[in-house]
This record gives C-alpha cells, sequence and structure tokens, in this order.
C-alpha cells in the first residue's frame, strides 16, 4: 500500500488545488504498487489520474474565499487575493529569479523535506520607495495563490506597555494556522536597532518579541518584510531572514522596459529610448509608470495611439518636478513644509510618492 508520506502528499497537492502535482503523485503511486505486483490496483489509479488530468473545468479556477480576520486581528491585518504575477514586475534578473525559486521551493516542500530540508520562507526586500518590494510581495502571493495578509503596523503599535508583544502574537499565531503571505510593510519600524540614541524599554521588548516569535515559527507562511532603511535595522533581525534582496532605482534598460510593458497598446514611431531613458535615470519604477500612463492620456484625450519621444520626456521632467516639491535648492526636505504635517504629506499619486507612505 502506498505510504503515509505519499497519502499525504497526495491529500495535500488535492486540498492546494495544484493538479500537475497531484497527477504526478498519483502516477508515482500507480508505479509503486505495480512493482508489488498490484497491477489491477496500478492500471486503476493510472487510469483515474489520466481521467482527472484530461477532465474539462466546469468553472475557471479560482481561490477558495477566507474569512476575513476577525476580532483583535481585524484591527491590523488587512486580507487580499492579488491578481499580480511575477511577470507584472518590473525587476533586475537577479532577483525576479531568486523570488521565483522561492515559489518553486515552496511548492516543492515534500521533495525538500525528504531530505531534511525546508523552503527558505522569510525573505527581507530593501531598497529606495517606488523599486517594486511591496508589489513583489503582492506578486508572490498571486503566483503561490496565497492569500496576502497585510499587517499595518500602525494598528499593531501601540503606547501600551506588553500591548504590542500581545498583537504581534496574534499575528504569529495566524503564521502558524493560516496559510498565506504575510506582509510586514516597512519593518524599521517595529525592528529599529537597540542601543540607538532614542531607545526605549518598551521598543527593545517589542524587537526582542518579534525577534523570537520570528525564532519560534515553524508555519507553513511566507514572511515578507520591506525597508527603505536598512542601515537602522538591527543586526539580529537580519540573521532571523533566510534571503535580503537589495531594490535599486532602474538602469536605462529597465527604464524601457517599464515604459514599453505599461504602453502596450500605443504605438511609439521613432522614440529615442537613449534620450527617454537619459532623463529618466533617478526616477523610481513607480514614478516611470506614472509617466508613462500620464503620457497615454493626453495621447488618448489627443486622437490618437502615438506615443513620440518629446511627450515622453514631457511627462518624465513633469513627475520629476513634482518629487521637488517640498525640497530646497540642495534637495533636503524644506523645514517649513516638515513643520506642516499635512501638507508634507499631500498625495500626487499613491504609486510614486517619495516618502515613508509611499507604494514600494
Amino acid at each position: 500500500m502506498a505510504s503515509a508520506t505519499q497519502l499525504i502528499g497526495l491529500v495535500k497537492s488535492h486540498a492546494e488545488g495544484d493538479a500537475s502535482r497531484f497527477y504526478d503523485l498519483a502516477m508515482q503511486l500507480s508505479a509503486t504498487e505495480a512493482q508489488k505486483g498490484h497491477k489491477r490496483l496500478a492500471e486503476q489509479l493510472r487510469q483515474w489520474a489520466e481521467a482527472g488530468q484530461n477532465a474539462q473545468p466546469h468553472s475557471p479556477k479560482m481561490p477558495i474565499p477566507i474569512a476575513a480576520p476577525k476580532g483583535d486581528l481585524a484591527e491590523f491585518i488587512a486580507t487580499s487575493y492579488p491578481p499580480t504575477r511575477l511577470n507584472d514586475v518590473i525587476l533586475p534578473t537577479s532577483i525576479e529569479s531568486e523570488l521565483a525559486h522561492i515559489v518553486v521551493e515552496t511548492r516543492m516542500r515534500e521533495k525538500l523535506e525528504e531530505k531534511g530540508l525546508k523552503p527558505r520562507r522569510r525573505v527581507l526586500l530593501s531598497g529606495p520607495p517606488g523599486t517594486g518590494k511591496t508589489l513583489s510581495a503582492y506578486a508572490l502571493a498571486g503566483e503561490l495563490q496565497y492569500p496576502l495578509f497585510t499587517v499595518m503596523l500602525h494598528g499593531l503599535i501601540t503606547k501600551f506597555m506588553g500591548e504590542t508583544a500581545q498583537k504581534l502574537k496574534l499575528v504569529f499565531d495566524a503564521i502558524k494556522t493560516t496559510r498565506g503571505v504575510y506582509l510586514f510593510d516597512e519593518i524599521d519600524a517595529l525592528a529599529a536597532a537597540r542601543g540607538g540614541n532614542n531607545d526605549v524599554g518598551e521598543a527593545r521588548r517589542i524587537l526582542n518579541s518579534f525577534l523570537q516569535f520570528l525564532d519560534e515559527d515553524t508555519g507553513p507562511s511566507i514572511v515578507i518584510a520591506t525597508t527603505n532603511l536598512p542601515q537602522i535595522l538591527d543586526r539580529a533581525v537580519l540573521r532571523r531572514f533566510d534571503l535580503v534582496l537589495p531594490y535599486d532605482m532602474p538602469d536605462a534598460t529597465a527604464i524601457k522596459q517599464a515604459l514599453e510593458r505599461r504602453l502596450i497598446g500605443f504605438t511609439f514611431g521613432r522614440v529615442s529610448w537613449k534620450r527617454v531613458t537619459d532623463c529618466a535615470l533617478g526616477l523610481s519604477t513607480a514614478d516611470i509608470i506614472v509617466a508613462a500612463e500620464d503620457s497615454a492620456r493626453r495621447a488618448v484625450l489627443s486622437g490618437t495611439d502615438k506615443i513620440t519621444t518629446q511627450e515622453l520626456i514631457d511627462a518624465l521632467l513633469r513627475r520629476r518636478s513634482l518629487q521637488r516639491i517640498g525640497t530646497d535648492d540642495d534637495g533636503e526636505r524644506s523645514s517649513t513644509l516638515l513643520s506642516q504635517g499635512s501638507r508634507s504629506n499631500t498625495p500626487v499619486s499613491s504609486k510614486g510618492r517619495r516618502g515613508r507612505q509611499q507604494t514600494k
């Protein structure tokens, strides 16, 4: 008969909706039974496996809805099923390859566990705002068809002693029991280095609790953390992550790729990509995509689908000029604007803001 490992793998692949792995395991089971001389059973297993492989689905495959977090968890965890895939994110080849391998490792967990290995489950994404960190977490969840649980730190961190640690425990209990991708965005608010000038006892306790919960985490979920300020993170936090990926501002190749991908359906004619990419250098991927959308809107309203070099450059320059709002001649934040909290955070676009609240 089938081994316990084979049966668990078969049931798990069915529960996860992984038809390809279910078929492979069923065929392996058929071969095992054939070797044992159970010819009829092996043939029946093979026939049913192939019948399932060839069956036409009655409806498009959709993820199974999950219940929204309730009680205290609902205050600081948001849930979604992102449609984003890794191909939708403009990333350097090295980073895209690492994220793709995380997907493979997660899908082939049993094969690793047979050799005493585990898939990497804790990933830290580090780099400037607008370079694709948060979007990468969405893409990982989309690739795996996992729910994305976004931990909202503003609801998690409180001024009352011990309360934040209690809330953290609720989050990590969920990580252990409810499989998904858990995103801690801008983790530096939770994991700044101990011993700094502004260090207080409660901050140290929160960090120590976070480290302890990471050490105790043996669940099936993936934990993604992002930071714009890696230099302030406690070194002990960095050691807890299986993979640390550095995100940088896009180079000329990535700029061209982002513009072309966002402007699919438009014609470019004789666009001078050298002039366009030179103008865009220093802008984040999010800023570049916003500029592409700006030029596309103007083209549509002008009754054309043609994008010219000058239109792209003009859109990029408008985007760059917005980045200078609130800075002095040296590019530093204006103290006047900084003293006016609501004005310094005026949203121009949720994709392209350059402050701590912008999309990664």
